[in-house]
């Protein structure tokens, strides 16, 4: 996400050369991710006893790697066509709104460690439960935010060209799924904490 955020920073004035360098980039750090996943997967236990379900371990992982592919196919549509700075503006506002939702499931990932030495409880579980609320609303206003601007480029935008058209709402949606991912990802931990 760090370099998803990178491109979306200045995203008005990079060229296209720049551009395409900064996703080739995104998409290397992506499949370094995959490879991460691959190698924990192969290497996790299966005979020992783990603190939590091997299964649910194995989600949450799948669930992370869920947000790399999700900023590799975002850093790839924004390669296809240039739009308009309005555009842009718009579509980083949607991000930053988004993102947040990421930050906020990172820190309950760094909180593992700590639930784990609590047994799942005490006051870092409350912690967990309150930012998994915390990125619920996050999400709900990414998906308002979302709804407004689709609303106001199709009440603004009556001769935008086809391609135009598919490509803004494409990365809208895109980028709208980061909260979601998000939310699913402290969800899934918050469960695991009320099965403990």
């Amino acid at each position: 996400m760090t370099k998803l955020s990178e491109i979306f920073e200045k995203i008005t004035s990079h060229t296209p050369k720049t551009l395409e360098k900064l996703v080739k980039e995104l998409s290397k750090l992506e499949h370094e991710s995959d490879l991460t996943k691959n190698d924990i997967r192969n290497h996790l236990p299966r005979n020992l006893f783990l603190p939590i379900d091997r299964s649910q371990f194995l989600e949450i992982l799948s669930i992370q790697d869920r947000v790399a592919d999700q900023a590799e196919d975002i850093g790839h549509l924004l390669t296809l066509r240039l739009l308009d700075e309005i555009m842009y503006d718009k579509l980083r506002t949607l991000y930053e709104k988004n993102s947040e939702a990421f930050w906020s499931a990172r820190a309950i990932m760094k909180m593992l460690s700590a639930l784990l030495a609590s047994s799942f409880g005490g006051m870092e579980a409350e912690k967990v439960k309150t930012s998994a609320e915390k990125i619920s609303y996050i999400e709900y206003e990414a998906d308002k935010m979302k709804h407004q601007m689709m609303q106001e480029f199709f009440a603004e935008n009556e001769q935008v060209l086809p391609q135009t058209l598919y490509l803004y709402t494409r990365l809208i949606e895109e980028i709208n799924q980061i909260s979601h991912i998000s939310e699913k990802l402290a969800n899934r931990i918050r469960m695991m904490l009320e099965l403990k």
